[in-house]
């Protein structure tokens, strides 16, 4: 009995989650695993035998748990928030272990969740997991990536480590310049709620021997989805929410990837949505009707025929941005992301006239920081200095319809500085908050710099 109890601490020990490293251990533990994961031969079978192992050794362990709790996200249908996890992993870590090394986990039902697209074109349908099992999810992830990512092809950059949309953008804008002035922009119609599981579970079998790993994995995808108190059966579909989706779509839409490098097709992928580009739209419109036949016969998905298109690049967006026309192709932000971003600051400024400016800062700010973070990588700075001046003269219709009456109105621009007599002109004008926006009086008052030290950001900076 000892013996049996030490051998039960001796695990609960090596899988302690309160006890995380830091400093100079945190970054020694990186560094193991980020050789032990350079180790890796992929595609080898001898790899694939064990890794349900590797996914519950500690290092990957707990990076998985510093990812779940990074990224925060919502309770699923238990309840149980990030912040409760470690504990929870503390008490029942044994016992969820013995489950996944033998094969009889069973993941909970995701909980439903619709948000609206950013296109505003209708709302799309989120899968939350119960944090445990995004932790779980997570863990997976990162064995099987380690495997399968150095398989990817190079036209693919989404939901990759070293990878992003800036790069796919980048890549676009190189084909133009070599004269593929055409492109075939591709819509899978509802991508992630229609993959086969049968095939995709082929497909992952192909690469993975441990039966454990390949339950467990089916077991995501059939896990059902609970909505309104009740829960439905999965039958098709990688639910977008869950930290397993990326990947397994990536491996579903690897096969689409090696039949266009097949074809010597010049091509960005970047997760379901696909480019091709080539010189003529007689080319363009034959490669079309290939793929999309090659799409609904091999892949068993479907080709939004209303969203899909052979055009000029310039009258399509990929991944927010467009391309400016002429000799020199030149990287520029879409029509539809510049309207999200004015509806957005719209939304923001308008509850500006009951909370104050600095409320009204805390959600703007880190909103525009994050867009410029994306967006900045444009090559037109122009826009970008015309957003900024745009909200700049939100925030002051903003403020001014705060202070509401002529008589706090002047008060507040000679508490700015304000010379009195334009004060006074100014709080007593009939114009519209907009027409007054713009006045002298308001510009003195709510000037740049005064703007700047509440902590709005500016856009070009960074263009």
């Amino acid at each position: 009995m000892d013996l049996k109890r030490d051998k039960r601490q001796n695990i609960q020990k090596k899988l302690d989650f309160s006890s995380e490293r830091k400093g100079e251990a945190r970054q020694a533990g990186r560094e193991e695993t980020e050789s032990r994961q350079a180790m890796h031969e992929p595609e080898n079978p001898a790899n694939t035998i064990r890794l349900m192992e590797e996914v519950c050794e500690r290092e990957n362990l707990l990076e998985a748990l510093r990812r779940v709790k990074a990224n925060k996200g919502s309770a699923g249908i238990d309840g149980m928030t990030v912040g409760q996890l470690s504990g929870y992993l503390e008490e029942h870590w044994l016992t969820i272990r013995e489950q996944l090394l033998n094969g009889t986990y069973k993941p909970q039902p995701v909980r439903r969740v619709e948000i609206e697209k950013p296109d505003g074109g209708g709302r799309r349908k989120l899968g939350i997991p119960t944090t445990l099992d995004r932790f779980l999810q997570q863990a997976v992830m990162q064995v099987l990536q380690r495997q399968w990512d150095p398989t990817f092809s190079d036209h693919s950059y989404g939901f990759r480590p070293g990878r992003s949309a800036h790069q796919a953008v980048a890549q676009a804008q190189q084909y133009l310049a070599e004269g593929y002035g055409w492109v075939i922009d591709l819509d899978l119609e509802k991508f992630f709620d229609r993959v086969n599981h049968d095939k995709l579970m082929g497909q992952v079998a192909k690469r993975v021997e441990d039966k454990r790993l390949l339950k467990i994995i089916r077991a995501f995808l059939n896990a059902g989805v609970m909505e309104n108190g009740l829960v439905s059966p999965s039958v098709e579909g990688t639910p977008q929410g869950g930290p397993l989706s990326p990947l397994l779509s990536n491996l579903v839409l690897d096969e689409l990837d090696g039949e266009l490098e097949r074809r010597g097709h010049r091509y960005v992928r970047y997760a379901d949505d696909c480019n091709i580009y080539v010189r003529s739209e007689r080319a363009g419109q034959r490669v079309m009707k290939s793929i999309t036949q090659f799409i609904t016969q091999k892949l068993k998905l479907k080709v939004n025929e209303t969203k899909s298109a052979v055009a000029r690049p310039q009258e399509r967006k990929f991944l927010g941005f467009s391309f400016t026309d002429g000799p020199e192709v030149k990287r520029a932000i879409a029509p539809k992301a510049l309207a999200r971003f004015k509806r957005r600051v719209r939304e923001i400024t308008r509850r500006a006239k009951g909370v104050s400016i600095e409320t009204t800062m805390e959600e703007l700010a880190p909103y525009m920081r994050g867009w410029r973070s994306y967006f900045g990588f444009c090559e037109t700075p122009r826009v970008l200095v015309y957003l900024t001046c745009w909200v700049r003269v939100r925030l002051r219709v903003a403020l001014w319809r705060q202070w509401k009456t002529p008589r706090r109105r002047r008060a507040a621009l000679l508490a700015l500085g304000v010379h009195p007599k334009l004060a006074s002109n100014t709080a007593g004008s009939g114009r519209g908050s907009w027409y007054v926006a713009h006045a002298k009086a308001l510009s003195v008052a709510l000037s740049n710099a005064y703007l700047k030290s509440l902590g709005l950001p500016t856009l070009e900076d960074e263009c």
